[in-house]
């Protein structure tokens, strides 16, 4: 067996169907149906059109709010912040920091909350902190700045 002779296994080819070129490519809607918009070059359905059946998202009801005015938090736990110290190496725990090391996007808002236990000292420059989280950091000699 040489290069120029190698073939396909027997049955593992077809030769592809050459559609709307007359009758005797077995007819004149190349696999399209009959005529109409959805035959033509271009055509394009509008998303959730359902044939006239009322579509789905209009069917089901609408539920619950969304507030245009909602601040969303990026949280860490003291527990996770101790893990974290340890990790990166870090200092302040600031965005700046934060982000640097690849925890956080640079939008970020940053939030402390209080589950876990905090050991060791260190100065925290955040958005926002809750009350459980404020208390243990001061109570382990560490600093707080809001942002």
């Amino acid at each position: 067996m040489q290069l120029h002779n190698i073939k396909p296994a027997q049955g593992a080819t077809h030769s592809q169907k050459r559609v709307g070129r007359g009758q005797g490519s077995g007819g004149t809607t190349a696999g399209k149906g009959n005529k109409g918009q959805q035959a033509r070059t271009g055509y394009q359905s509008k998303i959730g059109h359902e044939g006239g059946q009322m579509p789905i998202q209009r069917r089901m009801p609408k539920r619950g709010f969304k507030s245009l005015n909602r601040v969303e938090y990026k949280v860490f736990n003291l527990g996770q912040i101790d893990f974290l110290i340890e990790k990166y190496n870090i200092t302040d725990f600031t965005p700046d920091n934060l982000y640097i090391n690849g925890l956080i996007n640079r939008t970020d808002v940053v939030k402390i909350l209080g589950t876990g236990e905090m050991k060791a000292k260190i100065n925290f420059k955040v958005n926002a902190i809750s009350a459980k989280a404020k208390l243990a950091i001061e109570s382990a000699g560490g600093t707080i700045e809001l942002i």
